[in-house]
């Protein structure tokens, strides 16, 4: 990736200072660019941009301007309070650029910035659609309630490009409407499938009682953390005792994972049921896994490497370009390849060793 293309793309954010009055001081690619490499070596507020600004201006100065030196922590602030984070996400997106393998999993969730809120609003919560092969966010949008993800999730939907994906999500996307969507962008689906649809969820769960037996299945373990947890899949093709099929466009499955977990000697199971597309069980298997890949590779990731909920911006926009950079910092800092290096690790890392940092924001990614 070339820093030319990453200042190309910057010059389609709007400008969010007054500049008539000719008193702008700071290039806006350079607070920005500034901003995600502060991110990317374990920084985390406006002050920890102008520190690292000031410790790292040998280096760069190598690509930036920096007409009259390194922003102050004010100035960071200010600016992405109002810096529009579409534009920003756009911006980002584009300049990575990554390849999306056939068949990809986009994995669709939401997550509270518990620590945004203030007096003149609740708490942001992001939705993200993330790529489970490339750990990328394709898009986010943001509500001020997490019941609010039913209606907002087509809107995302409009933003992306999901064509010959597969497309998951939790059961309070179990909707009709982006179903529809998701088909009509030429994608596949599987979805949760909850009792907030009563009738379906109940049809399936008495059948799957009752026959699921007789249905193939594929059987995975896994081991760690202290306990060993067994999921048994099955899925069915064959919907013409399901009234309600029709209903749903591009359905031709249901399946069920029955998972068993053994921890300190105690048993537990669970069964969850989704609606599909697919008609491979290996696949439907192989895309169920995949779409835990939001929690674990990028919400987990956000908590704990970055701390996104400790995070004390509250106001206007900068909780949710913080976000944007710190998703963009962890696709930049997993992609590159420094051997077996927590990304936690890579980061502090970066943070003293300059051309590290660089070549992780530079070097070419898959």
């Amino acid at each position: 990736m070339e820093i030319k293309k990453l200042k190309e793309e910057i010059k389609n954010i709007s400008e969010p200072r007054w500049t008539q009055y000719g008193n702008i001081r700071h290039k806006l690619e350079d607070i920005i660019i500034i901003g995600l490499c502060t991110i990317i070596c374990g920084g985390e507020d406006f002050a920890d941009m102008e520190e690292f600004g000031k410790s790292r201006k040998e280096y760069l100065a190598k690509f930036l301007e920096l007409p009259n030196g390194i922003p102050d922590s004010d100035t960071f602030r200010r600016v992405f309070e109002k810096l529009n984070p579409s534009e920003l996400s756009s911006c980002l997106l584009n300049w990575i650029s990554v390849e999306r393998e056939s068949r990809s999993v986009v994995a669709i969730d939401g997550k509270t910035i518990r620590g945004s809120g203030n007096s003149q609003h609740k708490a942001y919560h992001v939705i993200s659609a993330f790529v489970a092969e490339n750990q990328i966010t394709l898009g986010e949008l943001t509500v001020e309630e997490k019941t609010n993800e039913i209606t907002a999730v087509p809107e995302l939907l409009d933003l992306i490009d999901v064509e010959d994906s597969i497309v998951t999500a939790n059961a309070m996307s179990c909707q009709k409407k982006i179903v529809e969507k998701i088909t009509d962008a030429k994608a596949d689906y599987t979805i949760g499938l909850k009792q907030n649809q009563p009738a379906l969820y109940k049809d399936c769960e008495e059948y799957f009682q009752a026959f699921s037996w007789e249905l193939p299945s594929v059987t995975t373990q896994e081991k760690g953390h202290g306990r060993v947890e067994k999921r048994e899949y099955r899925l069915l093709n064959d919907l013409s005792w399901l009234e309600q099929a029709e209903e749903w466009r591009g359905l031709k499955g249901i399946g069920m994972v029955k998972s068993t977990i053994v921890e300190k000697k105690e048993n537990r199971q669970f069964t969850r049921y989704f609606i599909t597309s697919l008609t491979d069980i290996d696949e439907f298997a192989d895309v169920v896994r995949k779409h835990w890949s939001i929690e674990n590779q990028l919400h987990w990731c956000l908590d704990v490497i970055f701390r996104e909920d400790a995070s004390r911006a509250r106001k206007d926009n900068s909780p949710l370009n913080l976000n944007i950079l710190q998703k963009t910092a962890l696709n930049l800092v997993s992609q590159a390849q420094y051997g077996r290096v927590s990304k936690k690790r890579l980061m502090f890392k970066a943070a003293l060793e300059s051309e590290l940092f660089l070549k992780i924001l530079f070097s070419p990614k898959k």
